[in-house]
């Protein structure tokens, strides 16, 4: 077993991202790492092995300082009081490029809790808590579809591990992924959102289409609203935009967003269901 104290490049709070501050990331073979914050802020992670630390941190976003990101809409009239608020916050990451493919498809069209047993069946029908491509290319689309994946969604999952080397996608800018990856019928924006922040650990691709995001969009606005109209909500963030989504939904859910009250962050949480 390895310990190791790792310093964070920029503001970073743990707290704002696990549960009373302790993380538990599940890694490939089998492994698992643990990370806590010490007072003096530097990061304690706790892994078999060196690789797997260095995965940790990965999975952490230690090394990505977003401070620029709060300094620069501090002042922002929607998302300035969250970005005061959250600053140190960053989203976590999975270990595999694979397993946050099955998570985007997973969560089309279904509420939270249906994805995330449907990504735990998956997982499990692959014999491993963290999907590589090699076990999921195992997985016929019956397969898949046997395990509750509506069947254009299963078919586009195979194709996808079949086609494309997943993990390889970190080599690549996030326009030239997201391009690539919706030439595939079933995978839109707010797939290629979550592939961005949970596999690739970008934040320059928002999670359009976003049923949260449309319904923050709708109480803004105070008429319906199309799941592509949230890509206009986020245009102004740019480079940052998946943070800023990540960030401005947090901030909603505790009454920081003007106009939109936090009781209706926690009904449309409860209710949510992500759109491709």
């Amino acid at each position: 077993m390895v310990e190791a104290v790792l310093t964070p490049t920029g503001p970073y709070r743990l707290r704002l991202m696990a549960r009373h501050g302790l993380w538990r990331g599940a890694l490939p073979d089998a492994r698992v790492a643990v990370a806590w914050q010490r007072p003096d802020g530097r990061v304690v992670v706790r892994a078999e092995d060196d690789e797997a630390v260095e995965l940790a941190r990965f999975m952490l976003a230690l090394d990505d300082d977003t401070g620029q990101f709060h300094e620069r809409f501090a002042r922002d009239p929607l998302i300035g009081a969250s970005a005061r608020a959250l600053v140190g916050f960053r989203p976590l990451r999975r270990a595999t490029v694979t397993h946050a493919v099955v998570r985007a498809m997973c969560g089309q069209l279904v509420e939270a809790r249906r994805a995330l047993a449907l990504e735990r069946a998956v997982a499990r029908a692959c014999e491993e808590e963290v999907v590589t491509r090699a076990s999921l290319r195992r997985l016929s689309p019956l397969d898949l579809r046997r395990l509750g994946l509506a069947q254009h969604r299963a078919t586009t999952l195979h194709r996808l591990a079949a086609s494309l080397d997943l993990e390889g996608l970190r080599a690549h800018p996030t326009e030239v992924v997201s391009a690539r990856l919706q030439r595939e019928p079933g995978v839109g924006p707010w797939s290629v959102g979550v592939i961005a922040l949970e596999g690739l650990g970008r934040y320059d691709h928002g999670l359009v289409g976003d049923l949260s995001l449309v319904k923050l969009h709708a109480a803004l606005t105070g008429r319906w609203v199309d799941g592509r109209e949230t890509a206009a909500l986020l245009a102004p963030y740019e480079e940052w935009q998946g943070l800023a989504g990540e960030v401005l939904l947090l901030g909603w859910a505790r009454g920081l967003v003007p106009g939109a009250s936090a009781d209706q962050a926690r009904v449309a949480r409860r209710r949510a269901r992500r759109a491709a």
